[in-house]
């Protein structure tokens, strides 16, 4: 006898149920997870584990996107694969995963995955003994991707739309904790940077008064004490040998004027006067001639600024080509200035052997090469007067730097 309509009603409706009380137990856990502390991975690792017993699979990866947007860092996994959490990195659209992720779009494999043309297959991550699988990105929002979770059963598995439907509704679920958290390590970072920062500049500054009170004693002092000595020689000699007095007064005069160079140099450590006598392009082109290891081209646009701006660009400009000649090993860089939409732009670049920009993309405010605090200033410099830095860079293929400084509305 065929089951009557209101019992198959019946029997829908406890499935309904059923997955709802699923999804709720689900959300009280992610909750439970994500209160537990803002560290990354232990929360993408406790949602791989609890993805995987919501959904009845047997194994599943969460990626998230690095700070760059340019790769996924295997945040989470079930065990074996939680080895290799924080190892595997995917160029964002790079096999089903990275496609996922750039196309922000599901894409389920029943069988024969490998025969699929997006498949990669990724060292570290053994997927041959599995079947069937289930990719999702992982959205906070409409443009806010945070990353993609994939899902493996040994078995064929027909995933049905509700399969497909669960897990993107476990990706935002999970994606608004992950991105919470993401956030956390971020500001974590730059607080611990601006500290490291801070104290750099304070022993600069210290290193920076020693020096300039060593160049008045050593120099500036020293000269006027002998032009004393000097006047009161022509001084004399006014009274006994006039010609004697010209030697003097001249000799005075020598001193006078050194004395003069040696003070405008003092200053010019403090500011640079070229900004104020000729503006930030002139200064940048004088910068630039005052580098004779390079063979520099410029480009820059006439115009004034403000002049914390000027001085903020003219301190980057003077502390990249100084970074281009001590590490770049280069020959010829470029130096471009201009100013569009309201907006400051300043390029450098170099032929130089370039390097690995993964650490200065994860910790874009770290220490140079050198142990000290280059990029870590130029950074610094760009950010307090409302602007960025950033560095792209590659082993063999040169540097760029570019620091873009949004300008304040003019005033009349």
């Amino acid at each position: 006898m065929a089951p009557s309509a209101s019992a198959a009603t019946e029997r829908t409706s406890a499935v309904r149920d059923l997955e709802a009380d699923r999804e709720l137990v689900l959300l009280r856990e992610l909750i439970q997870a994500a209160s537990n502390g803002p560290e990354m991975e232990p929360l993408a690792a406790a949602a791989a584990r609890m993805i995987t017993d919501a959904t009845n699979t047997d194994v599943c990866f969460v990626h998230v996107l690095d700070d760059g947007g340019r790769s996924l860092t295997l945040a989470g996994a079930t065990p074996p694969f939680d080895r290799e959490v924080g190892r595997i990195r995917l160029p964002l659209g790079s096999g089903i995963a990275g496609w996922v992720a750039s196309h922000r779009r599901p894409v389920v494999i029943r069988e024969n995955k490998e025969s699929d043309p997006r498949y990669v297959p990724i060292a570290g991550l053994n997927d041959a003994g599995f079947t069937s699988m289930v990719s999702v990105p992982m959205e906070t929002g409409p443009g806010g991707l945070v990353g993609e979770l994939t899902v493996y059963t040994v078995e064929r598995r027909d995933f049905t739309d509700n399969d497909v439907d669960l897990l993107l509704v476990i990706g935002r679920l999970i994606a608004g904790a992950l991105h919470q958290a993401r956030l956390h390590r971020q500001l974590v970072g730059r607080e611990r940077a601006h500290e490291n920062f801070v104290e750099q500049v304070i022993e600069a500054q210290e290193i920076e008064r020693r020096r300039l009170a060593g160049d008045i004693h050593d120099g500036i002092s020293q000269r006027l004490i002998t032009l004393s000595y000097r006047l009161d020689a022509a001084a004399q000699a006014v009274r006994d040998d006039p010609a004697e007095a010209s030697v003097q007064l001249a000799a005075a005069r020598e001193l006078v004027d050194l004395t003069l160079a040696e003070a405008r140099a003092a200053i010019g450590g403090l500011r640079p006067p070229v900004l104020d006598d000729l503006g930030l392009a002139d200064g940048l082109a004088s910068l630039a001639r005052s580098v004779p290891q390079l063979r520099l081209e410029v480009e820059l646009t006439e115009v004034r600024l403000p002049e914390h701006i000027e001085l903020a660009l003219y301190r980057i400009a003077q502390e990249c080509l100084q970074n281009v000649v001590k590490h770049a090993n280069a020959t010829t860089a470029r130096l471009e200035f201009s100013v569009s939409d309201d907006t400051a732009r300043l390029e450098i670049s170099d032929d130089g052997v370039g390097f690995s920009t993964r650490e200065t993309l994860e910790h874009p405010l770290g220490a140079d090469e050198s142990g000290g605090y280059g990029l870590l200033s130029m950074s610094e410099r760009a950010e307090l007067v409302g602007g960025m830095l950033t560095i792209r860079s590659r082993p063999g293929a040169g540097t760029v730097v570019t620091a873009t400084i949004p300008l304040p509305p003019a005033r009349d």
